[in-house]
C-alpha cells in the first residue's frame, strides 16, 4: 500500500458519517494521527477503531468539512474484511485503516493507523498550485484560531488568505469565502 508518502499527508478522514480534514503522518513506515479530543473524529476513531483517508484535492470540501457537517448522501459505505468503513462518494481514491488509540492527554490522542484496504478511483494529474496549498493551511490555523482566538494564528490565516487570492483560481477563492464565513460566525470577527 503506499498512497500516503512521507511526511505528513492532508486528507479528508471520514468515520460513521463524519469528515474531517486529518493530517496522516508517515515516519519510516509507521503511520499515526493526532485527533483533538471532543471532536466527532477522536470520539469515533477511538469507539469504532477504524477510520478512512479520502483522497479530495477539492479546497472547498477541506473547509466545509473543518466546521460543518456534510449530508448523509455524501457518504458510501464499504465493506472490506467484514467491517464496515465509511468513505466519501466523490474521491479520487481512498484507504481504509484500523485505528489504535497509542496515547492520549486532555487535549489530543495519538492514533497509530494499520492500513487494510487502498483503491483508486480516478487518476487525475494535480500540479502544485500554491492557492491550494494556501487553503489548505489557512483552513489549519482557523480550526486552532476559533478554540484559541490567538492574535498569531489570525496573521497566519490572512498570509495565507492573501496567497490563496493571488495564485488559487474559482474553487479557492470559493473556499476562502467560505472560511471567512466561518471564522466570522465562530469568532465575530
Amino acid at each position: 500500500m503506499g498512497l500516503l508518502s512521507e511526511g505528513i499527508s492532508e486528507v479528508i478522514a471520514t468515520t460513521c458519517r463524519n469528515a474531517a480534514p486529518i493530517g496522516i503522518i508517515n515516519r519510516g513506515g509507521s503511520m499515526h494521527m493526532v485527533l483533538f479530543r471532543g471532536s466527532h473524529t477522536a470520539r469515533n476513531v477511538a469507539r469504532d477503531r477504524r477510520v478512512v483517508a479520502n483522497f479530495v484535492f477539492d479546497p472547498v470540501i477541506y473547509v466545509r468539512t473543518a466546521f460543518d457537517d456534510l449530508p448523509d448522501d455524501d457518504f458510501v459505505t464499504e465493506k472490506v474484511g467484514g467491517e464496515v468503513f465509511c468513505r466519501l462518494h466523490e474521491v479520487e481514491a481512498w484507504a481504509a485503516f484500523t485505528a489504535e488509540v497509542e496515547r492520549s492527554n486532555t487535549e489530543a490522542l495519538v492514533v497509530r493507523l494499520t492500513p487494510v484496504k487502498e483503491e483508486v478511483l480516478e487518476l487525475r494529474l494535480h500540479p502544485v498550485n500554491r492557492g491550494f496549498a494556501s487553503i489548505i493551511e489557512a483552513t489549519v490555523h482557523a480550526t486552532r484560531y476559533v478554540r484559541k482566538h490567538d492574535p498569531w494564528l489570525l496573521q497566519l490565516i490572512e498570509h495565507h488568505a492573501a496567497l490563496a487570492r493571488r495564485c488559487g483560481g474559482a474553487r479557492e477563492h470559493e473556499a476562502l469565502r467560505l472560511l471567512e464565513e466561518y471564522i466570522a460566525g465562530k469568532t465575530g470577527k
